[in-house]
């Protein structure tokens, strides 16, 4: 049974996200966790910690930044790294950092969309939906094994992970800490 059950958790959790964000998460998220062995205090309050920070507690399934901050995924080295094309079409913004832990670049995309059975390449968008934002966050999680360093406490190194660094490391923690007290009881 998952730990995380009521609007009035993710709220406490997420304060800033809108009642009808936490309304729309909820399902998707308890559902999420639960496929992808999220299931333990210590893993669900990492993960809705670094979910949490990432979508700027549900407020941005898209990442920020203008067509000249994106196009740095369109050529060059990262985005080679990403998987998306050295030509300049677009594609670093077609393929720009979405859902609750921002997957970013094409690779990731064909991964995840084959792992959830949809086609991400041809509907990035549908990482923008609560359903396959959670659903891709907990595959992004399981996928880089952040259960067994949760199970550690190793936050800092789920962050490097995650985000290459530790950007938003307060945030994170903070939400880190009131998820662990509230998931507890």
């Amino acid at each position: 049974m998952p730990l995380l059950t009521t609007e009035n958790q993710l709220t406490l959790i997420l304060p800033l996200a809108k009642p009808a964000a936490v309304r729309a998460f909820l399902r998707p998220l308890i559902d999420a966790m639960a496929a992808f062995g999220i299931n333990t205090v210590a893993r669900q309050a990492a993960y809705l910690a670094q979910i949490g920070h990432e979508s700027g507690q549900f407020n941005f399934l898209h990442e920020l930044g203008g067509n000249a901050y994106l196009a740095k995924y369109d050529t060059g080295k990262l985005a080679a790294q990403l998987g998306n094309t050295s030509e300049e079409d677009g594609d670093g913004q077609l393929y720009c950092g979405r859902g609750l832990i921002q997957i970013t670049g094409r690779r990731n995309y064909e991964l995840c969309g084959f792992a959830l059975g949809v086609d991400l390449v041809q509907q990035p968008q549908l990482l923008e939906q609560p359903l396959f934002a959670a659903l891709s966050a907990a595959w992004y999680w399981h996928n880089n094994g952040l259960n067994e360093l949760a199970d550690k406490g190793a936050f800092d190194a789920i962050t490097r992970r995650i985000n290459g660094g530790q950007n938003g490391r307060d945030d994170r923690r903070a939400i880190w800490a009131r998820a662990g007290q509230i998931l507890k009881g």
